[in-house]
């Protein structure tokens, strides 16, 4: 389970007190709330929560891909960079794509229908080496023969409608790699895709990411995604990380509940699958500073949860929890 956690290596990110929120005349919604983590050199993290946690928001953050309209606070400092929220527009271009990329959800959207593969594998490669045309075409060929692509003469030549949904990501991942970055950050690059091709691209990231030694930060919510290929885990639920640690730690003993409720949701072979309380109630909500998973606890204490926020517990070198009691969470299935 997972690929091994080792505390000692040096940190490529780390993100400090990340906050992401957007105004209107009305009201302000903060949708990342006063976050912090690293990513090592080398390692892959999984960033894990249902859709609406903030998992995008923050990939978008850290590549600078946000809408005019968020207002972002905080520091995200990559190694030998600094702090990239502090760059000029200008500064980062030189950084997006070079030192950290990212691979898409749906690949339909992330290439441009009207170009062929070739050219925009061969303008990604430009942007940021000094190849000439011939350079960067027999490097997009090579490319493509890395993310395993059939006859991949061909396909440089062709339009991303003429590719399955599997070749389309494998084109973008092959675009994301073009200019060797430090940090990869892949947003559910298989939810789209089927489940053999899911596994095969997978199976994919994991030889490229062994061969390279890149650091990726994976966001999903599959579990199974995250117990194959990830070292550590961060648990994410409005806005909030609730929990974090390595795979072998968490998935041995979840210690916040809402990590319990995500792994009790998935069935198991041979069980009757239990209905599990996913939507929140809103009349058991907590107070503005109470903690953000009041409403749908089954351990709430409504003295201490409904008006505190919980913070970090550590539970071992490689484990923490955001619960007031994480020693009951397994106790039983929640």
């Amino acid at each position: 389970m997972g690929r091994g956690f080792d505390p000692m290596t040096e940190n490529l990110l780390k993100v400090k007190n990340l906050q992401i929120s957007y105004s209107s005349s009305l009201s302000e919604e903060i949708v990342v709330r006063q976050i912090s983590f690293q990513i090592k050199q080398g390692e892959v993290v999984a960033l894990v929560g249902e859709s609406g946690s903030g998992k995008t928001q923050v990939s978008l953050s850290i590549i600078r891909l946000l809408s005019d309209e968020a207002k972002v606070s905080g520091e995200i400092i990559l190694a030998d960079t600094g702090d990239l929220l502090s760059l000029t527009e200008k500064q980062m271009n030189k950084i997006r794509g070079k030192d950290v990329s990212m691979i898409f959800q749906e690949p339909m959207t992330a290439l441009n229908p009207v170009f062929t593969i070739g050219f925009q594998i061969v303008e990604a490669l430009r942007a940021h080496k000094n190849y000439s045309k011939k350079e960067a075409r027999e490097q997009a060929l090579y490319l493509l023969k890395q993310v395993k692509i059939q006859n991949p003469e061909a396909r440089l030549d062709e339009y991303p409608h003429e590719l399955s949904g599997g070749m389309r990501q494998r084109v973008l991942i092959a675009i994301a790699l073009a200019s060797q970055p430090k940090l990869l950050i892949a947003d559910e690059p298989t939810t789209a895709l089927d489940v053999t091709t899911q596994a095969e691209i997978l199976d994919l990231l994991r030889e490229l990411q062994e061969k390279s030694k890149i650091s990726i930060l994976f966001i999903t919510h599959d579990l199974g995604v995250v117990a194959e290929l990830c070292d550590s885990v961060l648990v994410m639920y409005r806005g909030k990380i609730v929990e974090q640690g390595s795979v072998k730690a968490i998935f041995e003993k979840p210690s916040h509940p809402y990590t319990k409720l995500l792994m009790d949701s998935v069935p198991r072979l041979g069980e009757k699958l239990k209905p599990q309380e996913l939507a929140p109630s809103f009349e058991k909500k907590a107070s503005k500073g109470g903690c953000v998973f009041f409403d749908r606890c089954s351990l709430r204490d409504h003295d201490v949860c409904f008006s505190s926020e919980p913070q970090f517990k550590v539970l071992s070198t490689e484990h923490q929890s955001a619960c007031f009691f994480p020693e009951k969470v397994g106790e039983n299935r929640l």
